[in-house]
């Protein structure tokens, strides 16, 4: 396996986490000199707050981490392709490099539905995906295909 690899098996954990929790399996892990310091998963349900996003959990922890707002030096590793409100913050905090899983058709913002970085700000990251990809949507597809077969008998 390589380092990117095996860094997003970790988010991957973190994306089986939330789907137990019964949330979008989405799962992120932040690395800074190649140690993880920054790990979560959706929380969207739980905290009853449309921000609890995994990569917004670990931009949190890993600035608490850092002691900084920055988080120059680090890569996050996320399983699917973070969305607008994410590749926002993302920018904000100055991340040096993305690497995700799958891509969002509906929402990514590091180019399925639009490219943060073509925009003019302040910070560019670098992003990096398909790192895991099949295992990063298989999880997703089972995800929703579960809430359809629930939501199937509910309403019949």
């Amino acid at each position: 396996m390589t380092k990117d690899e095996i860094y997003m098996s970790k988010a991957l954990l973190q994306a089986r986490y939330a789907h137990q929790d019964d949330e979008v399996p989405v799962g992120a892990v932040i690395v800074y000199k190649n140690k993880i310091i920054a790990q979560s998963y959706n929380q969207v349900e739980r905290l009853k707050d449309p921000t609890a996003h995994a990569e917004m959990i670990a931009i949190t922890q890993a600035a608490s981490f850092l002691g900084s707002k920055w988080l120059k030096g680090c890569l996050l590793y996320v399983t699917v392709e973070p969305c607008l409100m994410c590749a926002g913050a993302l920018v904000l905090s100055r991340i040096d490099k993305i690497i995700f899983g799958t891509s969002d058709l509906k929402t990514g913002a590091f180019g399925s539905q639009m490219d943060i970085n073509s925009l003019s700000l302040n910070h560019k990251i670098k992003v990096k995906s398909g790192i895991l990809r099949e295992e990063s949507a298989k999880i997703l597809q089972e995800f929703f295909q579960n809430k359809r077969k629930q939501k199937q008998l509910c309403c019949q």
